[in-house]
């Protein structure tokens, strides 16, 4: 009898021994302000993260973490603030190599006059990966761990971003004319359908695919593109309502919206993402809500070229999954999501006349959770929390302009810059730590991207 009593008190000390025993893990992120951008937007001050391998595996105090976990790796967060990765819902990330090229037009002039007319020339595999290294260096640079594109020879992209580290919700462009990678809208559908066997479950990589706009492709280029999204089950990327022009092209060829037109085709779907969504009318919002369809809101963009203002607070209001972007940086001209989101805040005050139109934490939110929600992507990214991926961005906050700090989430909207950002992590992977980038070399970056401007500024010059 003494003996099995021996036996269970062994047994019961080895028990609460491995259960006071840390668990091994790979990283752990301690001793910031977490902002996790969970459902209830839990702020920890001081807080921690725990990651293992791909994903977050607790967040928590710093002292509960450490006694729960032993990490491999760890990063001290104090003085910064840690967040989840920002979701960059619209970019054109080539196009990194236009910034600058023209600026102070009207969209269509833009376009037609000077964007189309260098792409034709310009446009190549190698101008694609030289483009997009640099637009994942500046990304990494800045905070972005999440990022929707459309362009062309879209497979470069792909492998760029996925050698970058970063996660990319990536479509192969449709479009009417004859362009770089496709002579006609069929071939390009071929080679998005390529695209789409050759990256589908990828670990980063998502493939989608993306017609240009109503405005640039027909009724069956536009049907087979959506049937094309729908029989593989990736997102199809689309321009929308960007443009008066647009609306009135719409009108007058289709007597409806541009939305509605869509709506007629049958191309509305819970993983289409529509870009801009200026030109709208409640009657619009109301499909775009019914359709689950993702919208991307991009203020600088549509500032710069004067092509409206978005009805932020009605798709807010409606529920519509609204996300934040900064188009390409061809027309911003950058990249920078903190930048995106103070402007989104202060277009949507001066816009409405209302001061509490879009606050700091709706503005966060769209940069975060809700751009996560319009890509379809909300129980993976967007919030730091159990299970998700572990895409974590760490930002200082010693600089004179940040000082004093009260409220963080003001902090991030309206302080904060891309240049602030200290360290960033994607799919648990540290991608830059306290500045120091680890899977790009950002004088060859720069090097490369600078050689490569002097041929697009020789061609546009020869146009």
């Amino acid at each position: 009898m003494r003996a099995r009593y021996v036996l269970l008190v062994a047994a019961l000390a080895q028990l609460v021994g491995a259960a006071q025993t840390p668990r091994s893990i790979s990283l752990v992120v301690t001793g910031g302000t977490v902002i996790t951008q969970n459902a209830s937007r839990q702020v920890l001050a001081p807080g921690a993260v725990a990651i293992d391998g791909t994903e977050i595996v607790d967040v928590d105090t710093p002292q509960a973490i450490a006694a729960r976990y032993r990490a491999a790796e760890s990063i001290d967060a104090s003085s910064q603030i840690v967040l989840p990765g920002l979701v960059n819902t619209h970019t054109h990330a080539p196009m990194v190599m236009y910034r600058g090229l023209a600026d102070d037009l009207a969209l269509m002039d833009w376009l037609q006059k000077y964007i189309f007319p260098a792409e034709a020339r310009t446009v190549s595999p190698e101008m694609v990966r030289v483009g997009t290294k640099l637009a994942a260096l500046e990304m990494i640079e800045s905070g972005t761990t999440t990022y929707a594109d459309m362009y062309y020879f879209e497979e470069e992209i792909a492998r760029t971003t996925r050698e970058a580290g970063l996660r990319g919700i990536l479509g192969q462009t449709i479009i009417q004319f004859p362009v770089a990678d496709a002579a006609t809208p069929a071939e390009g559908l071929k080679r998005a359908e390529a695209f789409i066997k050759a990256f589908k479950g990828d670990t980063l990589i998502t493939p989608a695919v993306a017609p240009h706009a109503m405005y640039t492709l027909d009724a069956g280029t536009l049907k087979a593109s959506a049937e094309l999204g729908r029989r593989y089950q990736v997102p199809v990327i689309i321009h929308l309502a960007e443009t008066a022009d647009e609306a009135k092209i719409a009108r007058d060829q289709h007597r409806m919206s541009p939305t509605a037109y869509l709506e007629s085709l049958g191309f509305w779907g819970p993983r289409t993402l529509a870009a801009h969504g200026v030109w709208v009318d409640d009657a619009d919002i109301a499909i775009l809500k019914r359709r689950q369809v993702g919208l991307s809101h991009n203020p600088e963009s549509n500032m710069k070229l004067a092509s409206g203002t978005a009805p932020v607070a009605k798709y807010l209001a409606a529920g519509v999954r609204l996300g934040l972007g900064t188009d390409g940086a061809a027309s911003n001209n950058d990249l920078d999501m903190f930048e995106a989101m103070r402007q989104a805040g202060f277009l949507a005050k001066h816009a409405s006349g209302d001061p509490t139109a879009l606050p700091a934490q709706a503005a966060l939110d769209l940069a975060t959770i809700g751009g996560a929600r319009a890509l379809g992507m909300e129980t993976e990214i967007g919030s730091l929390e159990r299970t998700k991926k572990a895409d974590v961005i760490l930002v200082g906050t010693g600089r004179a302009r940040q000082t004093p700090l009260y409220d963080p989430v003001s902090h991030l909207v309206y302080v904060t810059r891309g240049d602030d950002v200290r360290t960033t992590i994607v799919n648990g992977k540290v991608l830059m730590k306290d500045g120091v980038l680890r899977t790009l070399d950002r004088a060859s970056v720069i090097r490369d991207a600078n050689a490569l401007a002097q041929k697009v500024r020789a061609a546009v010059k020869a146009q």
